[in-house]
């Protein structure tokens, strides 16, 4: 298998997955459901029925590759931590948006080489707006059959900072001053890395935890448009099998 038939699959994927969440999103009867797992994160019928779409069709076609997924049991580390490469999936990144109703939630599949997000695929389906990225190779955003390359700013001041919606943190404002952030938007999910590949935001710091799945997808995607994620304020760059998958503070720069 190439790898651009390996992309066009993944993008297959993401939108089946997507249209599932979709099917879920647009039935009241199905959406409301909300459940609550032991770290009092929601879990909504979507989050898992999109990791059923996603296993089931990544299992298929690349049967040789192990996968991590927010919704499955993670494997042990003793198992895991001899693993070259990687499937690393969020089924459903902005399940908190999901349930506000505001669109800014996304399927996110990210491919892991060697501890780094080496390919990334964020789809937001309320839109239908797909974002690829390949590092070494490029980023785009397909809308529709519509596809368009993506790049960075590379600005060096007077930049623009893209936030949390649902986590937004007091100790961002430090990080920002320094790299002369003059606006901020908000926005819900790994779409804020996708808005830094673009080049609508310079800037994206988060403070406090998330998970390694919440971030491979929107790095790979960064990283392929130009962009950098380092952990914390650093210049170590942010890696993946970590024994405890759970990020500290990072820092993606356009």
């Amino acid at each position: 298998m190439t790898s651009e038939e390996k992309v066009q699959i993944i993008l297959g994927v993401a939108k089946e997955a997507g249209a599932e969440i979709m099917r879920i999103y647009e039935d009241a009867n199905f959406s409301n459901v909300v459940d609550y797992k032991s770290d009092n994160s929601p879990l909504t019928l979507a989050d898992k029925a999109s990791h059923e779409v996603i296993v089931a069709a990544l299992e298929k076609y690349f049967p040789t590759i192990p996968l991590i997924s927010e919704e499955g049991e993670v494997p042990a580390y003793e198992v895991r931590k001899h693993w070259k490469e990687y499937w690393l999936i969020d089924p459903l990144d902005g399940t908190k948006e999901f349930i506000k109703r505001n669109g800014e939630f996304t399927v996110n599949i990210a491919l892991i080489k060697d501890n780094k997000s080496i390919l990334g695929v964020v789809y937001a389906p309320v839109n239908d707006e797909m974002y690829l990225g390949v590092v070494g190779e490029g980023a785009k955003k397909i809308v529709g059959s519509v596809e368009t390359l993506i790049k960075v700013n590379k600005k060096e001041n007077k930049k623009t900072a893209v936030r949390s919606k649902s986590h937004a943190a007091p100790e961002e404002e430090a990080v920002l001053k320094a790299h002369d952030v003059i606006d901020s938007i908000s926005v819900g999910s790994s779409l804020k890395f996708c808005m830094v590949a673009e080049g609508k935001a310079d800037i994206y710091y988060r403070h406090g935890p998330t998970m390694e799945w919440d971030t491979a997808a929107g790095q790979a995607v960064a990283e392929a448009a130009g962009g950098k994620v380092f952990i914390d304020t650093s210049e170590e760059h942010f890696t993946y099998n970590k024994e405890n998958l759970l990020n500290g503070s990072f820092l993606c720069l356009g």
